[in-house]
């Protein structure tokens, strides 16, 4: 590792898919093709090797002088249109094998236990059961689970169970909902961060930022696009548009208590952020394996000068860490 590398405390954002052959075979819609290092997900392959390679992601973040990486399930692995039994099936099997990856690295890895936000019921279910084994961490989907919105009421009781709790929630989007994004890669390139501004939106404007303050809401890709918008929302909240809760704090003021990642490949859209959610809300995060992440953070980073490196790579996700332990 070159000595000229900066110390990253911690990346919130990095994806490892657990595969255990023996467990998959028992499960319905998935399977593993070890010769291949193929994942089959409802009919679609995933072979992005890395995402099957815990080790691989540990030598990177030595490589990189990563200290600790929290890891959540990529978004082929939601499978949003999971119902019931076979929801708790597929995610008990999920989470179960992030633990058991991130257990075989101590101090350098934890899981994001997923939260099948599609069932508001089986995701509270999942926050109690993890929460009474002690972890107050979690992964969620910004996106891609039907028409449910995070505004809406079923989601209360998770909200509470994870404030009681002060959890960390870091939120990624899955698929996205708007057909016309099919083509051109824009179903990633727009869809993921227009999700996250969905989900930021309801969050804000459904007052649960607001009512449940204990809760660290982490969001991917800066935010998406919601800090571009945050002057809109500022202006259709002082003119009292039709449906705006004008009785709660301001949108402006809900965003600080908002935690987004560094991954917006922009020193410009990066500033936007910092802007909006304020300085020490931004932290550093990978999307480790994807291309569309920062997987050379030190050289994609290199244009900040030192002392905004600093905080996004070590000062604010310390005090995460600090706060979640």
């Amino acid at each position: 590792m070159p000595d000229a590398f900066e110390r990253i405390s911690l990346d919130v954002h990095a994806h490892l898919a657990p595969v255990f052959p023996d467990e998959l075979a028992a499960l319905g819609g998935v399977s593993w093709d070890g010769v291949s290092g193929v994942l089959t997900v409802d009919g679609h392959g995933l072979g992005m090797k890395p995402l099957f390679d815990p080790p691989a992601l540990v030598a990177w973040m030595e490589r990189n002088n990563v200290a600790q990486t929290w890891i959540s399930i990529p978004p082929p692995l939601y499978r949003a249109h999971l119902q019931g039994d076979a929801a708790r099936t597929w995610v008990t099997y999920a989470n179960n094998g992030l633990k058991r990856i991130a257990d075989a690295y101590p101090g350098k890895l934890s899981p994001l236990p997923h939260l099948p936000l599609q069932s508001p019921e089986i995701a509270l279910d999942v926050a109690a059961e993890w929460i009474g084994k002690g972890h107050r961490r979690f992964g969620a989907p910004s996106g891609g689970h039907g028409e449910q919105v995070l505004s809406d009421a079923s989601y209360e009781p998770l909200w509470r169970a994870l404030n009681n709790a002060k959890a960390f929630v870091f939120f990624h989007p899955g698929e996205c909902a708007d057909g016309r994004l099919t083509a051109f890669y824009l179903s990633n390139l727009l869809g993921n961060p227009y999700e996250t501004a969905v989900a930021i939106s309801h969050l804000t404007f459904g007052r649960v930022f607001e009512r449940f303050p204990g809760i660290t809401f982490c969001f991917a890709h800066g935010g998406g696009v919601l800090p571009m918008l945050a002057g809109r929302f500022e202006r259709g909240f002082a003119t009292a548009r039709p449906g705006i809760p004008t009785t709660a704090p301001s949108p402006r003021r809900m965003f600080r208590n908002v935690c987004v990642d560094c991954i917006v490949h922009d020193p410009d859209a990066l500033t936007l952020s910092e802007q909006v959610f304020g300085e020490t809300q931004v932290v550093f995060g990978s999307d480790w394996p994807f291309p569309m992440g920062v997987i050379e953070p030190h050289q994609q980073m290199a244009a900040l000068d030192p002392a905004r490196r600093k905080r996004i790579f070590c000062d604010n996700p310390e005090r995460l860490i600090k706060e979640k332990a």
